[in-house]
């Protein structure tokens, strides 16, 4: 066995478990720095309030900094969001200048107790946000948005919900001399429109 020594390397070793940073941590850096430098931060701290005395320390950032951190992780539950970041909470609640990360049951009261004043107040800041910086210099020109690759092809983009799937039925056969006719899909299923058929039905994927 033949083993090479060098000097300027040095590995070492703990039985210590230490957990890993997120993979998409640092896409929150970029979000909340974007955010940070728009001004945008500072703007739903002033005019997006929702007080509740229940909520006791927290704030509307606490929460929101949450939903954004979430949304961007791509985990599939909130749950699993929570055991990936807690390592990690106090520096995570530092990006948007708050201290501490709130519980899971103290973001579902929120969630349970929210109205619809500050969710408007915060949707009008997104789009005044978004219109104060358009594409292109001509205010008379369409906005639209898109993806250019490395040869210089135009793509369009489109958002799709990931949380809802289309079902698909097929008609079912109905004589006097089958059963009653059902679908599996009935329970989980309610009225919707992805676009292909009116009438179909929409699945929630879970």
């Amino acid at each position: 066995m033949t083993s090479i020594v060098d000097s300027s390397v040095i590995i070492q070793t703990s039985a210590e478990s230490a957990p890993s940073t997120p993979s998409w941590f640092g896409e929150i850096v970029l979000l909340v720095s974007s955010l940070r430098k728009q001004g945008v931060l500072t703007k739903i701290s002033e005019q997006v309030r929702f007080a509740r005395k229940r909520f006791g320390r927290y704030e509307t950032i606490d929460f929101l900094a949450i939903l954004f951190g979430y949304a961007i992780s791509g985990e599939r539950t909130l749950e699993a969001f929570y055991e990936r970041l807690q390592p990690f909470a106090v520096p995570f609640m530092a990006m948007f200048e708050r201290d501490q990360l709130p519980a899971r049951s103290t973001l579902s009261r929120f969630l349970a107790a929210l109205t619809e004043a500050p969710v408007e107040a915060l949707r009008t800041l997104f789009l005044d946000d978004l219109l104060s910086r358009p594409l292109s210099d001509d205010s008379n020109e369409t906005q639209t948005g898109g993806l250019v690759d490395r040869e210089g092809n135009p793509w369009m983009v489109f958002d799709i919900d990931g949380t809802r799937e289309a079902a698909r039925q097929r008609a079912l056969p109905q004589s006097e001399d089958l059963p009653p006719a059902f679908r599996r899909l009935d329970d989980v299923c309610a009225p919707g429109y992805r676009g292909r058929k009116r009438g179909q039905v929409v699945r929630l994927v879970e």
